[in-house]
């Protein structure tokens, strides 16, 4: 596990590396691509040794008998997280984004409200106005550095025409690990306003040391009646091309509708992505995480005390995730400025804070899982860019 070997991922068809130059005009040859939140890190090696196999066989036909999949995604949750899951609570969505898509489908109709707490994850607020819904934002606080969830402003907000909430548990970008109680106030919440409660934990396994993560279903058991579950390989292992996530629901009726939605949408798995989980949902799987956690803690570290150190830039502190949450009000500079700084003085590809809801209008968002080589020629150009 060389996590400190630098890969050059360019000419790969790489979203992250190939396409920074066309959509932020940072140059491929000279640029640094901290923007789409995969990793710079080769997954662990079982992950190659399971599709030689496939490779070696030669066939690559249609998946079936998927008890072991099963298995392997219900020892991980066990395991890992302390969440006795069920196979037949199981569906496999094309990533996590699919999943969200599917459940808005399935469980709203256009025009309904959806609540976000933003700023998050941009893809969701991609798909509700694609598919016709109407975001509410439930703007998250910064108290003590951290990000905190205000439910006596969102109770206010409510219109009553809200048929669904969607957390991000770790949160991205603001990588906050919600404690049990803020979970058990959500779920009141959600139980207050009639609200599903679709909760993405696709970070869950990338969790810093001494942090500890606590699945949705575990802080109030109450909720499973109005809860979906997502959870994937993809970003803990870093195969984000396998497109491979599990939507997992408790709830019998949501399950039967989850169901129909699938079958009349005609969704079958990749069956790469399958064979990856179950080899990656394994002891081996656990080793890579684990040092690769303890890396990312290191550069995240580093990245923190350089970053902080220039007058007006705040990293929000990580409990989860790889992605810094950079603050740029202190310098008084517009956002078209140091945005302008770090993309073309820099010459650093990063996520621009507003595409990430009310409350992103000063923050760019930085990807530290790469090599620590790397991690210090960005801070040396950010230091050069604001000096």
């Amino acid at each position: 596990m060389d996590f400190d070997e630098v890969i050059d991922r360019r000419g790969t068809h790489c979203m992250k590396w190939d396409m920074m130059e066309r959509i932020y005009g940072v140059p491929s040859d000279s640029g640094i691509a901290m923007w789409v939140a995969d990793m710079d890190f080769r997954p662990p090696d079982i992950a190659r040794r399971a599709l030689q196999k496939l490779i070696d066989h030669g066939i690559y036909g249609y998946f079936g008998d998927d008890r072991d999949y099963r298995s392997a995604i219900c020892r991980w949750m066990d395991s890992r997280h302390g969440w006795r899951v069920e196979p037949d609570w199981i569906f496999t969505a094309h990533g996590l984004v699919n999943g969200t898509a599917l459940c808005i489908d399935c469980f709203t109709s256009p025009g309904d409200g959806i609540v976000l707490f933003t700023p998050v994850y941009h893809a969701f607020a991609r798909v509700i106005n694609a598919a016709g819904r109407r975001i509410v934002e439930c703007p998250l606080q910064i108290r003590n550095n951290r990000y905190e969830m205000n439910f006596a402003e969102y109770d206010r907000l409510m219109k009553g025409d809200e048929k669904m909430a969607i957390l991000c548990s770790p949160h991205n970008p603001g990588g906050t690990v919600w404690t049990r109680e803020e979970l058990q106030r959500l779920a009141k919440f959600c139980t207050r306003h009639d609200l599903l409660l679709v909760s993405d934990e696709i970070h869950h396994d990338l969790v810093l040391p001494g942090r500890a993560h606590t699945p949705m279903p575990i802080a109030d058991p109450s909720i499973s009646n109005r809860l979906i579950m997502m959870t994937a390989t993809t970003k803990s292992f870093n195969i984000a091309g396998a497109h491979c996530g599990n939507v997992i629901v408790q709830d019998e009726e949501l399950r039967k509708a989850f169901s129909r939605k699938i079958a009349a949408l005609g969704i079958s798995p990749n069956s790469f992505g399958i064979f990856l989980a179950e080899a990656l949902y394994s002891p081996e799987g656990a080793e890579w995480i684990d040092a690769a956690v303890k890396y990312i803690e290191r550069n995240c570290a580093l990245f923190d005390s350089c970053v902080n150190g220039i007058s007006g830039l705040n990293s929000m502190p990580l409990d989860a995730t790889y992605l810094a949450w950079v603050d740029f009000s202190g310098t008084g500079l517009p956002a078209s400025e140091f945005t302008r700084r770090v993309e073309q003085d820099a010459k650093i590809a990063v996520n621009r804070g507003p595409t990430f809801g009310s409350g992103g209008e000063n923050f760019l968002r930085f990807n530290l899982a790469t090599p620590r080589s790397l991690v210090e020629e960005a801070i040396d150009r950010i230091a050069l860019a604001f000096r």
